[in-house]
């Protein structure tokens, strides 16, 4: 007798963000649903990604005030670190977190099934589990959610000893007395932000002009400037060439910087000459370079889901893909990859099947934060993208050094930056970016992401009262001197 698929009306394969936020969205509005994952729901966010990395970054902030307690006349004598008890906090956090996510999605009714989940013809999936027997699960939808894995590079294969992918470093029980990290994006960023404050030497080796690219310049040069003096080594323009261990313990990194300017008038070379060649030993490399789609095997040849050359799920702005009732949500897709832009856009799938009315997700416009010290969060068009897009712009810039709040927790460092269309007579029209760095600016985003996707202008958020003393004044500040007054600017 051949059992008949299991029916339900969505089958997601992938249980991170983004799938399980299509799960338990779909379940609270009456849709039978099952779950296919082949770890633990949660995904790489919370097992090996955002959660871990924001608990190791919190050791580093907890490390940083108890050093400077004598700033406030707190005696504590010498400050050390046991970073296995900190790794063991990870642990209890990431399993907490777990068990309610698991306990979530049992109470709506969601049905889990254990394996590797692949797409078929007519929305039939295949799951291979753990002791290789196959399941089938036909769904009315499915959505595709299987995430994405580290990127590795040329020569720098992961090998979980000296060349580190984000698993290994989010693994560790013990830091590195000295690591490179390949990469100054914001990834590479906060990880060598975190090794730094907890006393590794750390080197940054970026092949692009500057750390933080997207961000808005002035922005990155904060953080750069403040990584500089913290003793962290910033190498940018530069080609990673190789490495070879010595030693057994640590290993030499090879790299290429670009060759020094001509003197003005020197006649030009074609081809340009090689840079120098340099090389540091360091005891971890971290590979900090991106993160690529995990499609592999996902799909059939017959499931008429298309995938594009660099392996992402092609989709529609409702998240459909090439094969209808089939979507994709999350890392799988060519759009930033973000927890809550995996939650918004799990959201729009969800609601596409219902036949509801549906707002497609605005790439240009989410909310992105980075938790270096100091943090870094923006929303919108930086200045040189807004020049670039033709708008004529005006902005004001609003530093936290005069921040009642900020000299209270003592973190002066950063500024909020308002990015606006010039209006008539050289007013400021609608906010087109907001760019925040300095103290907690992660947790203040949220009225300038609302800024920015209303399309508000500055004097209508400058009619609104900041409470004082609070580090949300100098946004505040910013709005209402974009407004031609200001108070304290």
């Amino acid at each position: 007798m051949i059992r008949l698929p299991d029916r339900f009306d969505v089958v997601i394969i992938g249980g991170g963000p983004a799938g399980y936020a299509t799960a338990l969205y779909g379940a609270a509005a009456g849709l039978s649903i099952a779950l296919v994952e082949k770890d633990k729901v949660g995904g790489t966010c919370l097992h090996r990604g955002c959660i871990p990395a924001k608990e190791f970054l919190e050791t580093a902030s907890m490390y940083r005030a108890v050093a400077s307690a004598p700033e406030f006349g707190i005696s504590t004598g010498p400050v050390s670190l046991t970073f296995s008890r900190s790794a063991e906090r990870k642990r209890r956090v990431i399993d907490q977190l777990h068990g309610g996510l698991q306990g979530l999605l049992k109470r709506r009714k969601v049905v889990t099934f254990s394996g590797t989940g692949s797409l078929g013809a007519d929305r039939t999936v295949a799951v291979t589990g753990p002791d290789g027997t196959v399941t089938r699960l036909a769904g009315r939808w499915v959505v595709l959610a299987s995430g994405s894995v580290p990127r590795s590079i040329p020569g720098f294969d992961f090998d979980g000893r000296f060349i580190l992918s984000s698993d290994d470093v989010l693994g560790w029980e013990k830091l590195p007395a000295s690591a490179a990290v390949i990469g100054g994006g914001a990834i590479g960023c906060e990880f060598a932000s975190m090794m730094s404050d907890l006393g590794t030497q750390v080197t940054i080796l970026e092949a692009l002009p500057a750390l933080l690219t997207g961000c808005d310049r002035e922005v990155a040069d904060v953080v750069t400037r403040s990584f500089s003096k913290r003793g962290i080594t910033v190498a940018t323009g530069v080609t990673v060439t190789g490495h070879s261990p010595k030693g057994g313990v640590r290993t030499t990194v090879s790299f290429t910087s670009p060759p020094s300017p001509a003197p003005p008038g020197t006649p030009s070379v074609s081809p340009a000459p090689p840079g120098d060649s340099e090389e540091i030993t360091v005891e971890a490399v971290v590979v900090s370079v991106g993160r690529r789609p995990l499609s592999e095997g996902l799909v059939s040849a017959d499931s008429g889901v298309e995938i594009s050359e660099k392996g992402y799920v092609k989709v529609g702005e409702t998240m459909e893909t090439t094969a209808p009732g089939v979507f994709a949500v999350g890392d799988l897709v060519d759009t930033p990859q973000l927890a809550h832009v995996g939650f918004a856009e799990a959201i729009v799938a969800v609601k596409t099947m219902l036949g509801e009315s549906v707002v497609p997700v605005d790439y240009g416009r989410v909310p992105w934060c980075i938790y270096t010290h100091p943090e870094v969060a923006f929303a919108g068009l930086t200045e040189d993208a807004a020049v670039a897009a033709g708008y004529k712009v005006i902005t004001h810039k609003t530093r936290f050094a005069g921040n009642s709040r900020a000299m209270i927790v003592g973190e002066t460092d950063g500024m909020v930056k308002i990015v606006a269309e010039a209006g008539q007579g050289g007013s400021a029209g609608r906010v087109l970016g907001v760019h925040m760095v300095g103290p907690w600016v992660t947790e203040q985003l949220g009225a300038g992401y609302l800024s920015v996707n209303w399309e508000a202008l500055p004097a209508e958020v400058a009619a609104f009262i900041q409470p004082h003393p609070t580090l949300s004044e100098s946004f505040g500040e910013a709005m209402l001197a974009l407004t031609g007054r200001s108070l304290h600017g």
